[in-house]
């Protein structure tokens, strides 16, 4: 049997998973590299989430022996893909990375709950329940650290009344939506099924390298969906923080300090 039919017998059998009653797929993309810290780190957090979820981690150039083996032990299922594209070539890798992952989902026609989730951020495990809740497009609070203090933080993400996206907290008013790209999911049929969510079938929806860091999340979202009424604001009334992010200059930050970081110490 060649490496190809096993590829795809092994594709197959993780949308079957869908059908064992856990709850919905969750397809969780990650972009290296990072200092292999991080994505133990991340590993142990997605090991600690009750199936079915697959770990697609997608490398530059070529599959690293580190990557490799943090994800051989990881206990989680998981795809490790390569970007071909010249890193040098590029303005941001972590952009043709993420439409790796992307277009892997759309051709293998993965039925679930797309996150993109950066191996440097700290993730409540109440997220990956909030995830499957999920019907199209759903969205939260994001905490982001400043860098000279873990515990002074801002806000992105949306205000909620319910469930219902009315409004956004923001610095930055040339964005379209004001989220981070760790703050929000969707549901994975809106790539290759696009009639069942009355898209024109001919626009593929992928991350832009034309577009700057800081407008990335916003002209993603764009695409996905049409304006806040298609959106689920994440807990209801949006008032928990479920993601932190932690700049990279506070290092080494051990899951022995990271309680400092618990939701219910930081007011919004």
């Amino acid at each position: 049997m060649s490496a190809n039919m096993l590829k795809n017998d092994s594709v197959k059998q993780e949308s079957q998973t869908l059908e064992t009653g856990f709850g919905k797929f969750l397809i969780i993309v990650t972009t290296t590299p990072t200092r292999g810290y991080y994505l133990h780190r991340l590993a142990h957090t997605l090991k600690t989430v009750e199936p079915p979820l697959l770990w697609v981690v997608v490398e530059m150039t070529r599959q690293s022996r580190e990557t490799s083996e943090i994800l051989r032990k990881s206990g989680v299922m998981y795809r490790h893909l390569v970007c071909t594209k010249n890193a040098t070539e590029v303005k941001d890798p972590r952009v043709h990375q993420r439409n790796v992952a992307l277009s892997h989902i759309e051709t293998h026609r993965l039925d679930g709950i797309v996150y993109f989730a950066d191996d440097t951020n700290i993730y409540s495990t109440q997220l990956f329940q909030h995830l499957r809740q999920i019907r199209r497009f759903g969205t939260w609070q994001v905490a982001k650290l400043k860098k000279s203090t873990r515990v002074a933080a801002t806000f992105v993400g949306p205000i909620c009344n319910g469930t219902q996206v009315i409004g956004w907290h923001t610095t930055n008013v040339m964005r379209r939506y004001h989220a981070e790209l760790s703050g929000f999911a969707f549901n994975s049929t809106i790539l290759w099924d696009p009639k069942q969510w009355h898209r024109p079938s001919t626009q593929r929806i992928r991350h832009l390298d034309t577009v700057k860091d800081l407008f990335q999340a916003s002209a993603f979202i764009e695409q996905v969906v049409e304006g806040e009424t298609e959106m689920e604001g994440i807990p209801e009334e949006c008032s928990e923080v479920l993601v932190w992010y932690v700049p990279m200059e506070i290092d080494q930050l051990s899951s022995s300090n990271a309680t400092i970081l618990d939701p219910l110490s930081i007011s919004m």
